[in-house]
Parts: C-alpha cells; structure tokens; sequence
C-alpha cells in the first residue's frame, strides 16, 4: 500500500490559510483608513432645490345622464 510521507499533502488547506489571512489584512487597512481620521470626508455641500410650477388643466365635461 502507498504510504503518505508527509511532503506534499495539505496544500489546499495552506492556500485557503494565506487567502483569508490576506483577506483579514486587507479589511484591517480599511478599517484603520476610515477610522483614523485620514478617510477622505465629503466637504462640499450642495444644496438641491428644485421648484416646477405645473399649469393648471381645466375641469373635463361633466358626462349628461342619459
């Protein structure tokens, strides 16, 4: 029987420690970005008013009872 010497197994499970160790690195970046104080903050205001006058439409017909 074919005996497993150790060398070379376990390599998906390596590659799925270093993806999630990188994921965990890069959400800590973030997390340090936005609440350092350094995150860019939106400083211009802008101020939407919008005003539409609408004509006034006349009353239809009133329909003869028939």
């Amino acid at each position: 029987m074919a005996e497993n010497s150790g060398g070379g197994g376990g390599g998906g499970n390596a590659f799925l420690a270093f993806l999630v160790g990188g994921l965990l690195v890069v959400v800590a970046v973030i997390g340090f970005a936005m609440y350092s104080g350094r995150a860019p903050s939106p400083t211009k205001q802008v101020n939407v008013d919008i005003t539409a006058s609408i004509p006034k439409l006349p009353a239809p017909a009133a329909p003869s009872g028939g």
